[in-house]
């Protein structure tokens, strides 16, 4: 929906509490003159005290009135300066699809139908996608429906987000999300009535992958089509038996661009796409693991290795798909100072029979040859201080009440 407003152009970015999928959008777009409107629920997120963020906005939470949330985006989004909206969580992507019709008719979004987003989101039906496009996936069944617990086996949500759209006994305004993942050794028996009970929804059961590596695959795509892609392998996560990339470098594999490419060209994917893989240890193949609706927790990394996708997005949504530039540098390092503090934190706090824990001298001696041969943390541009100085006087103060 092209808006002619005769005033600065505006972007609208909802936000939680951390920085790492909306600072980079805020910064990258509000250096280029575009007013960055930025909404949460929180009172004062970190991402409030850096330099390029426009406007400071309440909205309601979205964990806790889906609808009202929406309505909120809705209302901001209504104005004629704003252009675009860009998701930062999975709740964005939710409410851009499930109500595309009210937000096609007051702004331009890049985001997927509804039945598309169901489809990825439905780890059981994207791991059907994924053979459909045959692209290599772990074996994937309900969890009501195994008999069988003598294999490696892990239990995980079905969905990255409950609600009313994908699974029955949620109102439109309720939400909620399962991050739990569990690790079964060969032949336990989990209490299934109890996973249930916990997870509100009967959950998948996957043949757990010994992986010699992960990776991410970033894209925005028209239709099917790729505008831009980006990839890096993940060299720690922030806990030592996976998660969320916290030391990652950046890569191009030509096999891991033509699977991504195979699966979103069966989805007829459109927007933004984070595809997460693992390289299995065995066979060398790329496995999908989930993907993502959204911009990505290691969204510093990629626009640090110049694949600036807040500005693609604008560029997408603004009508210059002719003038994106995808090209990115290739082994650049970065890592998260937090999420580095979480894996080590890891060591003490999890566990899992799949995974060998590292012992702490070991992890000392790769932290330092890492932060030696990259020295890049995200966040900390001495141009705009404000947010990480907001940052670590939150967790500090967290800390602080923590052990009072």
């Amino acid at each position: 929906m092209a808006k002619n407003c005769g005033t600065r152009e505006s972007v609208l970015i909802p936000t939680g509490l951390g920085p790492s999928r909306t600072y980079p959008t805020i910064r990258s777009l509000g250096r280029r003159g575009i007013n960055t409107v930025v909404a949460s629920e929180h009172d004062n997120p970190p991402v409030f005290a850096s330099r390029y963020c426009g406007e400071r906005l309440s909205v309601p939470a979205p964990d806790v009135d889906l609808v009202g949330y929406k309505n909120a985006l809705l209302g901001l989004a209504s104005r004629p300066d704003v252009r675009t909206v860009i998701p930062a969580r999975e709740e964005d992507a939710y409410v851009f699809s499930r109500y595309r019709d009210e937000f096609d008719e007051v702004v331009d979004l890049v985001a997927p139908s509804f039945e598309v987003l169901r489809r990825s989101q439905d780890r059981l039906q994207l791991a059907a996608a994924a053979e459909k496009a045959g692209v290599p996936v772990p074996e994937t069944r309900l969890l009501s429906e195994v008999d069988d617990w003598e294999p490696e086996l892990i239990i995980k949500s079905r969905y990255n987000l409950l609600a009313d759209g994908y699974v029955d006994g949620y109102a439109p305004g309720q939400s909620s999300k399962v991050k739990s993942v569990k690790h079964l050794s060969p032949g336990e028996h989990p209490d299934v009535d109890a996973i249930l009970d916990e997870m509100k929804h009967d959950p998948i059961v996957q043949e757990y992958v010994t992986s010699s590596d992960e990776y991410m695959f970033a894209g925005l795509y028209d239709h099917g089509e790729p505008l831009a892609t980006f990839q890096h392998r993940q060299i720690r996560g922030d806990s030592y038996v996976g998660g969320g990339g916290v030391y990652r470098k950046s890569v191009y594999i030509e096999e891991l661009e033509q699977v991504a490419n195979d699966l979103l060209s069966e989805l007829d994917w459109h927007g933004l796409a984070c595809v997460e893989y693992m390289c299995d240890a065995e066979t060398g193949e790329f496995k999908l693991t989930e993907i993502n609706p959204r911009m990505w927790q290691s969204l510093p990394a990629t626009v640090h290795a110049g694949a600036d996708f807040p500005y693609y997005y604008w560029q997408a949504a603004t009508d210059q798909i002719d003038r994106i530039d995808p090209r990115y540098e290739i082994d650049s390092g970065s890592h998260s100072l937090r999420g580095e503090l979480g894996y080590v934190l890891s060591l003490f706090r999890d566990e899992s029979p799949h995974v060998e824990r590292p012992s702490l001298g070991a992890t000392a001696r790769e932290l330092f040859s890492s932060f030696c041969e990259d020295p890049y943390l995200d966040y900390t541009h001495v141009d705009d201080l404000g947010l990480f100085v907001s940052g670590a006087n939150r967790m500090l103060r967290n800390r602080l009440h923590g052990s009072s």
